[in-house]
C-alpha cells in the first residue's frame, strides 16, 4: 500500500478558474486524483493540459451548468457516469472510477435553491445516491468527494441560527447526511478534527464573506468505514483562491 493524496475542488466554472492560477494551484497540491465540480462547460470548450493524468468529464445537458471532472495518475479499471437513473443523470453530477481495491467517486449534489424549490428533488436524489454508494460498498470500499451542498452540524458554518431554513442547512438535508454516515461512512475532516471551529470551504461572493471568514463547510471527503483506519489526514486549503470554494484534501493509505 502507498499513501495517496486526493483533492476535490468546486471551481465555479473551470474556464474562469483557469485565469485565476488554476495550474499553479493544481501543481502545488500534487494530487494522485484531482476532482472538479461545477465545471460549467461543454465538451470542446476548453482543453486542460495535465501531463501524467487521465481525464474524465461528465457534462450537464444544460449549457454553462453543473458538471464534474476527474484527473487521475493511475488509470482506473472502469469509469461510470451518473447513477444509472435517467432522471438524475442529465446534470453531469457523478463520476465513478473503479480501482483494484476501492471505488472513487466525485459528486456535485443538487442545491435545494432559494425558497427550497428543489428540496423535494434533493431528497429523492439523496436517497438514490446513498443507495448507489451502499451497493458499491458491498463490493469494494468507497471513497467519495465533492460539493455536497450541506453543512452537517452547526460547527460547519459561521452563522447557524440565521441560516436554519436556508438551502444547505435545512433539517432535511442535514438528516440525509446523517443517514448516509449511519449507512457505514465517515466524514474524514471531522474524524481528525471533531471540534475544530472556523474552518470552511465555501464563502458567498456577497458581503465580503471570505474576508470575514463567514463561510460554510460543504465540501467533503467521505470514506467507507472499512477504510477509516487507513486515513492519514484531511485538509481544507482555505489559502487557495480562484473560486468561491477552496480545495479539500484527503491523505489515505490504500
Amino acid at each position: 500500500m502507498a499513501v495517496k493524496r486526493f483533492v476535490s475542488w468546486n471551481v465555479n466554472g473551470i474556464r474562469a478558474c483557469l485565469g485565476k492560477d488554476f495550474y499553479e494551484s493544481f501543481a502545488a497540491l500534487d494530487a494522485d486524483i484531482f476532482c472538479l465540480q461545477e465545471t460549467k462547460m461543454q465538451e470542446g470548450q476548453a482543453e486542460l493540459t495535465l501531463d501524467g493524468y487521465h481525464q474524465y468529464w461528465n457534462y450537464a445537458e444544460k449549457k454553462g451548468y453543473s458538471g464534474t471532472a476527474v484527473f487521475t495518475r493511475e488509470e482506473p479499471l472502469s469509469v461510470a457516469y451518473g447513477l444509472g437513473i435517467p432522471e438524475h443523470d442529465t446534470e453531469g453530477r457523478v463520476i465513478t472510477l473503479e480501482f483494484e481495491n476501492y471505488y472513487f467517486i466525485t459528486v456535485y449534489v443538487p442545491n435545494a435553491r432559494d425558497g427550497l424549490v428543489r428540496l423535494d428533488y434533493r431528497m429523492e436524489w439523496e436517497d438514490a445516491f446513498r443507495n448507489y454508494i451502499c451497493e458499491l460498498d458491498r463490493k469494494k470500499p468507497v471513497i467519495f468527494c465533492g460539493d455536497l451542498n450541506v453543512a452537517h452540524k452547526e460547527i460547519d458554518l459561521k452563522n447557524p441560527k440565521s441560516n436554519k431554513r436556508n438551502p444547505g442547512f435545512t433539517d432535511e438535508e442535514r438528516g440525509k447526511f446523517s443517514e448516509m454516515l449511519e449507512s457505514g461512512f465517515v466524514d474524514s475532516f471531522r474524524y481528525f478534527y471533531p471540534d475544530l471551529e472556523g474552518i470552511y470551504s465555501w464563502w458567498s461572493y456577497r458581503f465580503s464573506a471570505r474576508a470575514k471568514n463567514a463561510g460554510w463547510r460543504i465540501d467533503y471527503f467521505v470514506v467507507s468505514e472499512k477504510l477509516k483506519e487507513n486515513m492519514k489526514d484531511a485538509k481544507i486549503h482555505n489559502e487557495i483562491f480562484g473560486s468561491d470554494h477552496c480545495p479539500v484534501e484527503l491523505e489515505i493509505e490504500i
